[in-house]
């Protein structure tokens, strides 16, 4: 039984639209862009600013630690100073699940929430931000569970193991498509069923002026909500840019020819030998003991990798179920491909920053050869090209997004793209995933990403990127560290602005901790 399962991206997509209401004839009548907000907080034109980030962070206790109540205590003395925090995804795990918002949220982050004092009497779907929270949608926020797994969960054996040995937090409901990361932070409009209510709310709270339209006003303590599941807002002539990466990161099919059955074979291998070793691993699992330390330590080793294998296997799902042509969310890239191109004509804009959970660069274990990857990157590429060509010189040597965040990986990590010959050339890439979930080891191939051009006369591998740091999951003096993360962001004047990254860790280490900065990155 599949423990788990991902609706379609078309479901996500009209599902989304459902809750927004998305362009309902009042919305149209006053001239609304439900892709826009407006941080109106009194220091939204001021271009000195910080900020932080953090992503992957939804879950429990591990083995007697809450490593994301850790790092929220880390971010605490930079609250006052920092104007909000970007979350990169994977709000809740495992699946997003409404009744894993107290413990796995509210509690963890109650500092952050107006009658945080008293987090258990905060409603899921009724936060007040004091420091806005501003999320993108994780793969684990789409996640659901069967309706038979609601009837058996507990009661059969194999499923009680895989349970346990994941430490997870599947819950009753599951994201329901989505609904309940959007009733905790989107502009919930399916709710209001009055056509007068619905005007008065419009009238209310999307009366900021932008150069799109009418755009929703985020303003803290009053009313604290996003308006879409991809959304912008400027911030100190800075132009950001939320993605829902989730519906477009569907692999391209297979093809449908000798080489695509032979690929399909391959998968289909794949998937048998790692079903194999999951069995395997979990029959070591039953031989642990998690209450003694060393056995304790090792069950984590091997509930991460079990994590990891689930990853895989959801990647070869994806890849064995493509056919046709993928229905992605060319509406969404469309829309990115041209604000993108509006900000650079824009004289008020001096930076530009996109966040979305997939990276398309990244050296975790796991990450580089997924086709979830590399659907995004060639996506997001597309884009990136199509911007350039639009702008002509107006770059010069800047690159067309000054800083992509992504989450999905257990780590923190910093790549700076090389040359590619595309538009995604010399962007600098902030991997912010390691705020609560098991930290992953980097890969061992290195810390070099090549490419395959196969359009290239010659040399068709080319360096697209490079990682010049990587925290996650290591070996300390012979013993396992576990070092989670949030970066927080220093935004100084001037055109183009310069970027101080300054990396916060909180480490585990012979059942201590120990907090540290490392050395700040200018970007």
């Amino acid at each position: 039984m599949k423990l788990i399962f991902e609706p379609p991206i078309p479901v996500k997509i009209a599902k989304m639209k459902e809750r927004v209401r998305w362009q309902h004839e009042s919305i149209l009548q006053r001239q609304i862009d439900q892709t826009a907000m407006v941080l109106d907080d009194g220091n939204q034109d001021n271009p000195e600013f910080s900020f932080m980030v953090i992503g992957d962070s939804g879950t429990k206790s591990h083995y007697g630690k809450h490593p994301q109540r850790q790092v929220a205590e880390l971010m605490l003395p930079h609250q006052e100073e920092c104007s909000f925090v970007l979350h990169t995804g994977d709000v809740i795990y495992i699946v997003g699940s409404r009744e894993y918002y107290q413990p796995n949220f509210i509690q963890p982050y109650r500092e952050f929430l107006v009658g945080g004092e008293n987090p258990k009497a905060i409603p899921y779907d009724r936060m007040l931000f004091k420091t806005p929270i501003l999320p993108v949608l994780g793969n684990h926020d789409y996640y659901d569970v069967p309706w038979l797994y609601r009837l058996v969960a507990g009661t059969t054996q194999p499923i009680r193991r895989i349970l346990r040995y994941r430490d997870a937090e599947i819950g009753w409901y599951g994201s329901n498509q989505g609904d309940a990361y959007a009733r905790a932070f989107i502009d919930y409009l399916k709710s209001i069923h009055s056509p007068q209510d619905l005007e008065h709310h419009l009238d209310t709270h999307y009366t900021a002026k932008t150069d799109t339209g009418f755009a929703l006003r985020y303003q803290n303590g009053i009313f604290t909500r996003l308006p879409n599941h991809y959304y912008t807002f400027r911030y100190g002539g800075i132009d950001f840019f939320a993605l829902d990466s989730n519906t477009f990161n569907d692999p391209s099919p297979l093809p449908a020819t000798k080489e695509g059955e032979i690929c399909r074979r391959q998968l289909e291998k794949r998937r048998q030998e790692i079903d194999q070793e999951e069995e395997a691993i979990l029959e070591i699992c039953d031989r642990l003991n998690p209450e003694n330390p060393s056995e304790g330590e090792k069950l984590d080793e091997l509930t991460t990798k079990l994590d990891q294998i689930n990853e895989v296997k959801i990647d070869i799902e994806k890849q064995l179920a493509s056919s046709g042509t993928p229905e992605i969310d060319f509406e969404q890239l469309e829309w990115l491909q041209n604000r993108l191109i509006a900000s650079w004509n824009s004289e008020e804009v001096r930076g530009r920053i996109i966040y979305f959970h997939h990276p398309p660069y990244v050296t975790e274990g796991t990450k580089w050869h997924q086709a979830q990857t590399i659907a995004v990157r060639r996506r997001l590429r597309r884009v990136f090209d199509e911007v350039k060509t639009s702008i002509n010189s107006k770059n010069k040597e800047r690159p067309i997004v000054d800083i992509i965040f992504n989450g999905h990986a257990h780590c923190l990590e910093y790549l700076r793209n090389t040359d590619t010959g595309h538009g995604d050339s010399h962007i600098n890439c902030i991997i912010s995933g390691g705020s609560g979930r098991r930290p992953r080891r980097q890969r061992k191939e290195g810390t070099e990403l090549m490419e395959t051009f196969e359009n290239i006369e010659g040399s068709p591998n080319r360096k697209i990127s490079d990682s010049l740091l990587y925290v996650g999951r290591d070996r300390k003096e012979g013993d396992l560290s576990l070092s989670y993360s949030f970066v927080r962001i220093d935004v100084k004047a001037g055109n183009p602005p310069q970027f101080i990254v300054r990396p916060f860790i909180a480490e585990h280490h012979q059942e201590q901790w120990y907090n540290r900065e490392l050395e700040s990155i200018i970007i």
